[in-house]
């Protein structure tokens, strides 16, 4: 059953998060497939401007992030 995101987080007992998302299924979001030869390097300012757009929205603060291959 789904719980209320305020039981979930206690900004009184841990102050920052680790959040991470993966690529699976030979998927690349970055840099180049050796697969295709594909290059998707290009998305990685998509990934920067769209955290930064959400970031407002939801009104956090990121500390630091990192788009890995």
């Amino acid at each position: 059953m789904p719980q209320a995101r305020k039981r979930l987080i206690s900004l009184i007992d841990t102050q920052f998060y680790h959040c991470v998302s993966r690529c699976v299924r030979r998927s690349y979001l970055c840099g180049v497939d050796d697969y295709s030869g594909q290059n998707y390097e290009h998305r990685r300012g998509w990934v920067e401007e769209r955290l930064l757009y959400l970031s407002s929205v939801f009104a956090i603060d990121i500390c630091a992030f990192a788009v890995m291959k």
